[in-house]
């Protein structure tokens, strides 16, 4: 048995879902993890995951990150694939149950990822109401929009090429991880920005391109395949940590969590444990009801 850590940034939403992302590797690649937010130390907030081995799983996630190739998954017969965009399609066995309902266009076909024997289905962009459609309900948390029907396997494919090189170097800051980045899941909003607000767009200048964080945007889709911020409106979501804070009393191994729990505590502040709450608000960079980017985040009192 052993305990690992990074640190992480609590006011950043994408770096707590991409935390969520690593106990999801862990659980993958090593085995069943536990797992909890540690802000005991006001200097600098950490995420402890532990395992049954000696294996850091931290370090097996990046090496399976740099690693693993992109497909999307499609069905037999159907004329919905994203090789236009250089990402292989595989049908799923005939007979097999899609795992989200149809989509009309490929940007929100699952995507997976695969390395070393070991596979991972990313398609919580398809989570959602459906009119006419039985589904999870879910909120689907997709803040990018996809120009031209983008799909988002390619960006998950984009942002693993960017710092494919740089990835398994990453360990002690993973989510400082950064490269010019020109699209993105939006889940890092360092990267983002409102054009009204800054006073112009970087559309309209080509030599310039945002910094983004692709080891932050892939681990946080990751650690959304079983979790989801809760939603209050389209532009507003409030997220939750549960751990360990300086007070309490509690050592970390008092508030580690099983993985089926860290999911559940990310969209409430029930759990009988050190908790913080931070609500995310959003707005438009483009046209409305389109792609949606975080703007503020601001830390609530825990009622």
């Amino acid at each position: 048995m052993s305990q690992h850590s990074i640190p992480v940034d609590l006011f950043n939403p994408g770096q707590v879902f991409a935390c969520l992302g690593f106990a999801e590797l862990a659980e993958l690649l090593v085995g069943p993890a536990r797992s909890a937010f540690d802000w005991s130390d006001p200097r600098e907030a950490r995420f402890v995951v532990e395992v049954d081995s000696s294996v850091d799983p931290f370090a097996a996630a990046l090496e399976f990150l740099s690693e693993a190739e992109v497909h999307s998954l499609g069905v037999p017969g159907a004329d919905l694939g994203t090789e236009k965009w250089k990402v292989d399609t595989v049908a799923i066995a005939s007979g097999d149950p899609f795992p989200i309902p149809l989509p009309e266009s490929p940007a929100t076909l699952p995507a997976v990822l695969r390395a070393r024997g070991k596979s991972l289905r990313l398609d919580s962009w398809g989570d959602g109401a459906v009119p006419e459609k039985l589904t999870s309900r879910r909120d689907n948390v997709k803040f990018w929009a996809g120009a031209g029907g983008y799909p988002g396997a390619a960006l998950l494919r984009d942002a693993l090429d960017l710092a494919r090189d740089q990835i398994a170097r990453a360990r002690e800051k993973p989510f400082e991880l950064s490269c010019p980045q020109s699209s993105s899941f939006r889940f890092d909003w360092r990267r983002d920005y409102i054009p009204i607000d800054i006073g112009f767009s970087l559309n309209a200048h080509g030599a310039m391109q945002p910094r983004g964080y692709p080891l932050v945007e892939v681990l946080a889709l990751v650690g959304l395949s079983h979790a989801r911020p809760q939603r209050e409106h389209k532009l507003s979501y409030r997220y939750f940590v549960c751990g360990r804070d300086a007070s309490s009393g509690l050592s970390i191994d008092d508030v580690l969590l099983p993985t089926p729990l860290l999911r559940a505590s990310l969209g409430t502040p029930s759990l009988p444990f050190p908790t913080r709450a931070f609500r995310m608000r959003l707005d438009w960079p483009g046209q409305e009801n389109q792609a949606r980017c975080i703007t503020t985040v601001d830390e609530e009192i825990v009622q």
